[in-house]
């Protein structure tokens, strides 16, 4: 995977990077750390520059957000009725819970999304709740840009600095990501335990 990325930054430039991006965010497995990464080591090395490189990872990431985001801005979360009706207690979610989650991004929809998209884990997975929540789709590229900005500068000054010893980062955000995805799969477990439906 990391040869192919590689080859495709090489062959593609900017136009690569953008287009790696977009798959990283539709297909969680393809990672941004070695793609920006790698970006910054070009950066180090005189064959790429700063600005061209956050912008192409940045227009990348929102074209790879928004189509989890026009996916659920087209089901929209009253389609789940049905869904949660059935399959609640192992979705640990209720009816209400929706109606307070379309509430929740009503107020701070923006600021979520802001948020996870410094998150190492779930980064892509909040652009479909906030399809589903009918978010104002100019607040959400706005935000998921702004957001995104930030982790590719985050990747790009990494992979700048450790230079080919760009692999040094997974010391740091390995752990990080485990830890996540525990406390979530933990998370989880305790809300099937105890989960009851309403009414």
């Amino acid at each position: 995977m990391t040869e192919l990325i590689l080859r495709i930054i090489t062959a593609g430039g900017y136009w690569g990077i953008a287009a790696l991006m977009a798959l990283e965010n539709i297909f969680p497995p393809v990672p941004s750390e070695v793609i920006m990464g790698f970006g910054g080591i070009a950066v180090a090395h005189g064959e790429m520059r700063f600005w061209p490189l956050l912008v192409a990872g940045t227009i990348g990431s929102v074209i790879g957000n928004y189509c989890w985001f026009l996916a659920g801005q087209k089901l929209g979360y009253r389609r789940l009725k049905p869904l949660i009706d059935r399959w609640g207690r192992w979705l640990t979610i209720d009816w209400e819970d929706m109606e307070r989650l379309e509430r929740f991004f009503t107020a701070h929809g923006g600021k979520t999304v802001l948020l996870f998209r410094i998150v190492p884990t779930f980064r892509t997975m909040i652009s479909l709740p906030a399809g589903l929540m009918h978010m104002p789709t100019a607040k959400f590229l706005a935000m998921t840009a702004v957001g995104s900005a930030v982790w590719n500068c985050v990747l790009i000054a990494a992979g700048y600095w450790l230079g080919h010893n760009f692999s040094q980062l997974e010391h740091y955000t390995g752990p990080v990501t485990i830890g996540i995805i525990v406390l979530a799969v933990g998370w989880y477990i305790y809300r099937v335990a105890t989960w009851k439906r309403r009414g």
